[in-house]
């Protein structure tokens, strides 16, 4: 999958683990395909490593938060942030599946 919205930008723990963070603004008319983005990132995710999403420290392979507002200087933009952290084995699959350098 290619994505058209989301850069992510990658940062890494010693133990190989990491977190995954994506800003998009977008106007009305492509927050549609936007969310699409998302939910087929996080369906990937909830179906590769189904099961495992809790927060890292309790045992979790990963988990994720999704923010999204409107710009309260213009409310015809919408910005979505996408944060998901995940294990090495995770961090791995993700950057795979992604195409992330």
């Amino acid at each position: 999958m290619r994505l058209q919205f989301l850069v992510f930008d990658h940062s890494e723990d010693p133990q190989g683990g990491g977190s995954f963070d994506a800003m998009a603004s977008v106007r009305q008319p492509q927050l549609v395909a936007l969310r699409a983005e998302i939910a087929e990132v996080v369906d990937w995710a909830e179906t590769v490593f189904a099961g495992q999403r809790a927060p890292l420290d309790e045992g979790g392979e990963w988990d994720m938060d999704l923010q999204e507002q409107t710009d309260a200087a213009s409310p015809l933009w919408h910005v979505l942030t996408l944060s998901i952290s995940g294990s090495a084995l995770f961090c791995a699959a993700f950057i795979q599946r992604f195409g992330l350098d």
